[in-house]
């Protein structure tokens, strides 16, 4: 896990979205998409749950935010 990945992580739990914490990090929504699944694959857990409009956190994606400091959106 790096830095960017953690960011990315973070904005997209706030957002509730790829496209629009792509906006927020002047990235593009599969760039930011990409950046997570990395993470997702490198902690071995699903972070969060795509859904038709948007991601919600799973239970697992909850822990890591709070575990890294961060309130729950």
């Amino acid at each position: 896990m790096d830095l960017k990945q953690l960011q990315y992580f973070v904005v997209c739990a706030q957002t509730g979205s790829f496209s629009d914490a792509a906006k927020v990090l002047y990235s593009t929504q599969p760039s930011v998409s990409k950046v997570v699944k990395a993470l997702e694959d490198a902690l071995g857990m699903q972070l969060f749950e795509r859904l038709p409009r948007g991601i919600r956190l799973t239970v697992q994606g909850q822990t890591f935010l709070l575990r890294n400091g961060y309130p729950l959106p």
